[in-house]
């Protein structure tokens, strides 16, 4: 039970994260740029003031590829919020999560039941119909960029797997990313803009939704598949258009809730799967 509400609180700050971010953006309190820098900020403070008070500062790891994927994701993902809507940029992101994830299980010797297997071509294919053209098909550059941040994030999360200090990892990834944001945002060379609901949302999004929240998906990810793992963070993108609708005003048109309900029936199947899997280990 104690695991299950860790899962829950994990995923619904995942969710957070994209309601912030998209509300700063939408309503224009801060550039992508920008909010991604002030996000990691609040992330890298948080945890370095986290481990000074529990005098732990020599657990802080660095680990510069964790940083640049890590930077990768928050600057992609501000930059394709400025046009997708909570929910679809949601989708689009879990779904190269999984697609990441699963394949890198699948290549470490991983193995998946055929039950497991129907399951995850179901969310899949919920996240190709998205993707497919049509009237309200999301805009296709936003859309790839989204992409490109989750296949960053599914790769942060596979190096979480084999870590001993989730929440230093996190710390030093946080403290290392800031540089190279910072360098990554003069090249692009846009507007700077932001006022304080863009600082506060931003610090929000890094220090409680992003650092407090990795550390605990850091620990629960060494628990899991990367199956699992990658399929329960497809119920993101259902929490975030709920957000999307409280705080927005973002109505999901038809589409988004078809391709929902297929994401949402595969990642049931996937569940029950494990808990079958584990029912049968413990009678065996």
């Amino acid at each position: 039970m104690k695991k299950l509400l860790l899962v829950l609180l994990v995923l619904t700050a995942f969710a957070a994260n994209s309601i912030l971010c998209r509300i700063a953006l939408k309503n224009g309190y801060s550039d992508p740029e920008t909010f991604s820098m002030l996000r990691l900020l609040g992330g890298a403070v948080m945890l370095f003031f986290w481990h000074i008070a529990r005098g732990k500062l020599k657990e802080i790891r660095w680990k510069i590829i964790d940083a640049l994927l890590l930077c990768a994701y928050v600057l992609f993902f501000s930059i394709a919020y400025v046009q997708l809507n909570t929910a679809t940029g949601a989708l689009l992101l879990f779904g190269a999560v999984q697609i990441c994830m699963i394949g890198w299980g699948l290549i470490k010797g991983e193995t998946l039941s055929g039950y497991k297997a129907t399951g995850i071509v179901i969310a899949i294919g919920g996240i190709i119909m998205l993707l497919l053209p049509g009237a309200t098909a999301p805009p296709l550059i936003p859309a790839l960029t989204m992409v490109v941040s989750g296949m960053a994030w599914g790769a942060y999360s596979v190096r979480g797997k084999n870590i001993l200090s989730p929440a230093g990892t996190t710390a030093g990834n946080f403290i290392l990313s800031l540089p190279v944001i910072f360098i990554l945002s003069l090249v692009r060379q846009e507007p700077v803009h932001t006022d304080a609901n863009g600082v506060i949302l931003a610090l929000l999004s890094g220090g409680l939704a992003s650092g407090v929240a990795y550390v605990l998906w850091y620990q629960l990810v060494a628990t899991m598949s990367s199956a699992t793992a990658s399929t329960l963070q497809l119920s993101v993108p259902c929490i975030a258009a709920v957000g999307g609708v409280l705080f927005l005003g973002e109505l999901p048109d038809l589409r988004i809730l078809v391709c929902t309900l297929i994401v949402l029936a595969g990642i049931a199947i996937v569940i029950s799967s494990d808990r079958t899997q584990s029912k049968k280990s413990a009678q065996g």
